[in-house]
């Protein structure tokens, strides 16, 4: 087991997402990451469900440890602060104000602990035009620019998971990494502001070069064309992925695996450049083709001729994959009231060795009593 922040403590006011993604990243290093939430509701992403341990809770809470408090309370404000005494990292990810009034400011607990790396999650930045503006993922993607990368022309609708929110917590527990690594040297404390808006252009990064360098307008289609990226049906109905990029062996291995070689002589494919031209035409060609035998069939067929591909799995699949499991990605822990918890791992391996000991998630102020004492027992020792 390796647990690479096991001597930083991280206190999370955060909920749905942003804030309790970028604390995970850091409980998935090891940290020990104490989760703040409101008595007797929790965080809102709890209920989601019904119930306080809905599958949108637990996405994002593992490894943490939960305490209800009330910072309205005087009482609660006073632990909340003596955890922050404590600790290395604080996150929070409310519009601009709203930490001050709970209590949890920057400036409230700089006075506490100088040496903090007080974290600020928003939509659109702490000042601006925008900084009141409520924002949930779909709105950060259509904000940078991403959503039209995703949403079918055609028939406008929003698809996929919630990136924004996920890009902007990994950005921001990256960015508390290094206000780390800096404080190691220096002993200053920082305060690291990071929207979904920005994180999400600078996850865009690629489209706005295209248009800057190039006047190109990115869409849908954009990357796979050029890419040669293809999903086809099987006569399963389950599907395969196929990125051939640019090395033209692929494009032959891709011939030798349908029995298409015929085509090295059509003028619409006998170039990379042409290909991209032409893809509808080689979906056209290439869709009945797979249609006629399994997934399986298939795989075998373009892994034989080198073909980088895969099985375009759902998620009661891929984690069943062979190369998966050899990874052991799939890990499985009980928790004492909720049963077992199955997720998937940390992807680090520190000098050839993973972490496969993932605790499941919290429920609301499982751990209340226990960081109490531990605080009782430090204002006594002291």
């Amino acid at each position: 087991m390796v647990k690479i922040l096991k001597n930083i403590r991280v206190i999370e006011l955060g909920t749905y997402i942003t804030g309790p993604a970028a604390g995970m990243h850091l409980a998935d290093l090891g940290a020990d990451v104490i989760k703040v939430e409101r008595p007797g509701t929790g965080d809102p992403f709890r209920a989601f469900k019904g119930g306080l341990y809905s599958p949108h809770y637990q996405t994002y809470n593992r490894n943490k440890r939960s305490i209800a408090l009330d910072t309205k309370q005087p009482e609660d404000l006073a632990v909340l602060h003596d955890l922050v005494a404590s600790a290395d990292v604080f996150i929070q990810n409310f519009r601009p104000g709203i930490a001050e009034k709970l209590g949890a400011g920057e400036e409230d607990l700089r006075r506490i602990n100088p040496r903090l790396i007080y974290c600020a999650i928003s939509g659109f930045g702490k000042s601006g035009p925008y900084k009141d503006r409520p924002a949930y993922d779909t709105v950060a993607q259509a904000a940078s620019g991403y959503l039209r990368l995703l949403t079918p022309p055609e028939n406008p609708r929003v698809i996929g998971p919630a990136i924004a929110d996920s890009v902007t917590g990994q950005y921001a527990a990256m960015g508390i990494l290094a206000a780390l690594l800096e404080r190691a040297s220096t002993g200053q404390g920082r305060r690291l502001d990071i929207s979904m808006l920005e994180a999400m252009a600078h996850f865009n990064l690629d489209s706005f070069t295209h248009y800057y360098s190039e006047g190109e307008i990115m869409g849908p289609l954009s990357r796979p064309v050029v890419s040669q990226s293809y999903t086809f049906e099987c006569s399963d109905a389950k599907w395969v992925a196929i990125h051939m990029s640019s090395p033209t062996k692929f494009w032959e291995g891709l011939l030798e695996a349908t029995g298409q070689e015929q085509l090295k002589q059509d003028p619409r494919f006998a170039e990379r450049l042409e290909r991209i031209r032409h893809q509808d035409d080689l979906i056209e060609i290439f869709t009945p083709i797979f249609l006629s035998e399994t997934r399986d069939a298939w795989c075998a067929r373009l892994e034989q001729a080198e073909v980088p591909h895969s099985p375009a799995y759902d998620a009661d699949e891929a984690l069943e994959d062979p190369q998966a499991q050899h990874l052991r990605i799939k890990v499985t822990s009980d928790h004492p009231q909720m049963g077992p918890f199955t997720t998937v791992r940390p992807p680090y391996s520190f000098d050839d060795q993973s972490e496969f000991d993932v605790k499941a998630p919290p429920t609301l102020d499982e751990h209340g009593a226990e960081i109490r004492a531990e605080l009782d027992a430090k204002r006594k020792a002291s």
